[in-house]
Parts: C-alpha cells; structure tokens; sequence
C-alpha cells in the first residue's frame, strides 16, 4: 500500500473517488492498484471506516 496516501483521510477520499470513476468493485481497485484488499480495510477500518459493497464506497 506504499503506491497509495498513508493519512487515512485522504486515503478514504482517493478510494471512494477510485472506485466512483474508474473501478467496477473494491476487488478490481486492488487489482488495478496491487493493493491487499484485506490490509486495506483494516486500515480503513482501524480510521473507523466500513465497506459497504451495495453502495460501493466506505463511509
């Protein structure tokens, strides 16, 4: 996750905008971008953000 912000703000705002413009789910961004999708959610999560799959974004 080196390639991606490291403050978990901006991080939130680049992923969501990620997948809004340019990615299909949560599972091609981390394709697109080598990017553990479990690590990524706990980071997220830890900032106190959860995945919801139906909306396509966390919040």
């Amino acid at each position: 996750m080196e390639n991606l912000p490291q403050d978990p703000m901006i991080l939130l705002s680049y992923v969501n905008t990620e997948l809004r413009d340019n990615c299909a789910s949560l599972d091609d961004f981390c394709h697109l971008h080598n990017v553990d999708k479990a690590a990524l959610m706990s980071k997220l999560k830890a900032a106190g953000f959860e995945y919801n799959a139906e909306l396509k974004k966390f919040w």
